[in-house]
């Protein structure tokens, strides 16, 4: 739920803007539309905003936000859902803790208070962006969830620090500085991000786990970004012997049902995403179990048949006794709300289930409801992709020869022929910063590596200049924590390295909280409960791949709820069908070619490279590409798209005067 947004002066004399804190909050009105509040400490240089998207404690003034302790020493503003808030409030309250709401975020206040910043993490379960100012140290803190569920951005700039739940909220701050960073635009251009880095100059995320620490030391920022958090697979040499497989079902279903039964606690009804994997189907499943009524269930299809799943989520919905909503969409119509999807992703796509997963929202918006439960994070945590397995078969087993390694590498190609090119790479690819780093280049990231020769070419040549010599696989290997990987079993790194660049980058950006928010509709994750989590490391290996089975442990503990033909099927990866695939489709997608990257677009932006573009297409075109190649160049389309449109909106575009005349609009008034 909600937005937050706030501004720390360097000077702490220097007053914040009020009417500046109200327009960055309604920028993101589509995060919060149910109001508005904001405080300033005149006397400190700080102020926070918040729109608020009321969901637990629907008093619309005694839940509205950014929250102040008793004394006055603290200034809190949460985005997001703290779980389990009932139990702790009351243990809080039983220690004399004196509560003003009954929303979940103002407990954070009390256990701050009394256990520190330190021994007061560990509590907050759940999804959240957090921003805490301790008045007596002069110290502001900016808090993200453990897997990055939720969104947290900052910037330096000026002698202030301003924060916010989106980019936009930094952007309609009028000093901070709307400019793409060369190496951003080329992993724009390539997909994968480098973690913790943005498209945008100087604009960086709190990490997934990450606290920033900003503290003022004779009017200057000292800022600190430590771990308090991380997917930590045992060493090999830890791991020891394997328990009785009944320990691991028994722990993955008691782990998984209590995330569950967590993630249905509203104020409002609460509603499940079902596509026709296991994860969103074992999702209902329990919710179904748990609820004493029809469990409301959205499903997303498609109109070509390779790519919709409708038929096995409606018996999944029918065998548990769902109310299912099907909404089908066209191919075409797809690309007719990218621009949009790309204003609130705040990223390049280079699919465009992103668009699909925004109109969804706004359909179970209208049906009215704000909250659902999903199934993302069940594949990172057992293993569950198409790369995993690869990776599996090829660095993980060893008691095979290389001729079985072959044989199941093949199966596993033809299995998942569909993506080639996106979630498999169609070559073997091998970067020398990663194999350094974890042994071998996980597959996850092999189509984008890829993919990334295009970039140069691509650039605008002032740009290109920028990014000589430039390694992008060794830039997110320089990211990644090397203790998290060194020691483990070529599994546990191939699934740590997806969760921090996969996962957070695009399934929970584009796929998930951006598109979902953007019609004021929150997505809850249980398979992304930190506990959940924590268990799953301990998995061995072969109870997450099985032979031919992945995700073998969350199968059969939750084999009791999925109907047979679940049961048995193997992964097949959610996304809209690629552009080529459909000639409708790849009409709109040039429609919008020849709106965005005309030579006259292209020059005016100063992104991108005319003559690079057109190569492009014509690579695409040509007789002799192969399919998986024209799946990997759809998605580079899809970026260079992408990048034109980010610059229309959050360069070219005045966003400060954009954010107050969305205020006046909205009557928020300081």
């Amino acid at each position: 739920m909600c937005g937050i947004a706030g501004v720390m002066h360097a000077d702490p004399h220097q007053p914040v803007d009020p009417e500046t804190l109200v327009a960055m909050a309604a920028i993101q009105y589509h995060r919060g539309p149910d109001g508005f509040g904001y405080k300033v400490q005149d006397d400190r240089g700080v102020g926070f905003s918040h729109a608020r998207l009321t969901i637990i404690d629907l008093d619309e003034n005694r839940g509205r936000q950014p929250f102040m302790s008793p004394d006055n020493n603290l200034m809190l503003a949460v985005n997001g859902e703290l779980y389990d808030y009932k139990r702790i409030r009351a243990d809080l309250t039983s220690r004399g803790a004196k509560f003003r709401t009954k929303s979940d975020s103002e407990m954070v206040l009390h256990m701050y208070k009394d256990l520190g910043l330190e021994d007061m993490l560990p509590h907050l379960r759940g999804e959240f962006g957090i921003a805490l100012y301790d008045r007596q140290h002069d110290r502001l803190m900016l808090i993200r969830d453990r897997f990055g569920v939720k969104p947290l951005y900052w910037t330096e700039v000026g002698g202030k620090l301003v924060f916010g739940s989106e980019l936009k909220v930094l952007f309609a701050h009028p000093d901070v500085p709307r400019r793409f960073e060369a190496q951003g635009l080329y992993h724009q251009l390539m997909q994968t991000m480098v973690p913790g880095q943005t498209a945008f100059e100087g604009i960086h995320q709190v990490k997934p786990g990450h606290v920033v620490t900003i503290e003022r030391r004779h009017g200057k920022f000292e800022i600190r970004d430590d771990r308090y958090w991380d997917m930590d697979f045992p060493l090999m040499s830890e791991r020891g012997e394997e328990k009785d497989e009944s320990f691991y079902i028994e722990g993955v279903r008691d782990k998984l049902m209590e995330a569950v039964q967590l993630r249905l606690e509203a104020d409002v009804p609460v509603a499940c995403y079902l596509s026709g994997g296991i994860d969103s189907c074992i999702t209902l499943g329990l919710a179904a179990a748990t609820q004493q009524s029809p469990v409301k269930a959205f499903t997303i299809g498609f109109d070509n048949a390779d790519y919709d799943e409708t038929a096995i989520a409606t018996e999944m919905a029918e065998s548990v006794g769902a109310d299912q909503d099907v909404m089908t969409l066209n191919a075409d119509h797809l690309y007719d709300n990218l621009v949009e999807t790309l204003w609130h992703a705040e990223r390049t796509i280079y699919n465009t289930l992103g668009v699909a997963k925004l109109l969804m929202s706004r359909h179970v918006n209208k049906a009215g409801y704000r909250v659902v439960v999903t199934g993302e994070g069940s594949d990172e945590l057992f293993g569950g992709y198409p790369s995993f397995r690869r990776d599996m078969f090829l660095h993980g087993l060893d008691t095979l020869s290389p001729a079985e390694r072959a044989s199941w590498q093949q199966m596993l190609s033809e299995s998942n022929q569909l993506f080639q090119g996106a979630m498999l790479a169609e070559n073997e690819l091998h970067d020398p910063a990663l194999d350094a780093l974890v042994g071998f280049t996980p597959s996850c990231l092999q189509p984008w590596l890829a993919s990334a020769e295009h970039a140069p070419g691509l650039m605008a040549p002032h740009l290109r200049e920028q990014v000589k010599g430039y390694e992008p696989g060794r830039a997110i290997a320089n990211a990644l924590d090397a203790d998290m990987i060194e020691g483990r079993h070529p599994l546990d790194k191939a699934q740590y390295v997806w969760i921090k660049t996969m996962l957070e980058g695009q399934i929970l950006t584009w796929g998930g909280d951006r598109v979902d928010m953007a019609n004021s509709m929150e997505a809850r994750p249980p398979f992304l409960d930190h506990h959940l989590a924590e268990f799953a490391t301990q998995l061995p290996p072969s109870m997450r791949i099985k032979g031919r089975t992945e995700k073998y442990v969350l199968r059969e503990s939750m084999k009791g709820l999925l109907p047979k033909v679940l049961y048995e099927r193997e992964k097949f990866a959610f996304m809209a069908p690629p552009a080529h695939t459909d000639p409708k489709k790849w009409a709109a997608m040039k429609a919008l070619a020849d709106q965005y990257l005309s030579d006259d677009a292209v020059k005016e932006a100063g992104l991108l490279d005319p003559a690079g573009v057109k190569a492009l297409f014509d690579l695409h075109d040509a007789p002799d590409t192969t399919t998986s190649t024209q799946v990997q160049l759809d998605a580079v389309i899809n970026h260079m798209i992408g990048v034109q449109v980010l610059h229309s909106h959050f360069v070219a575009q005045d966003i400060p005067r954009l954010a107050r005349k969305r205020a006046e609009a909205l009557g928020w008034r300081p």
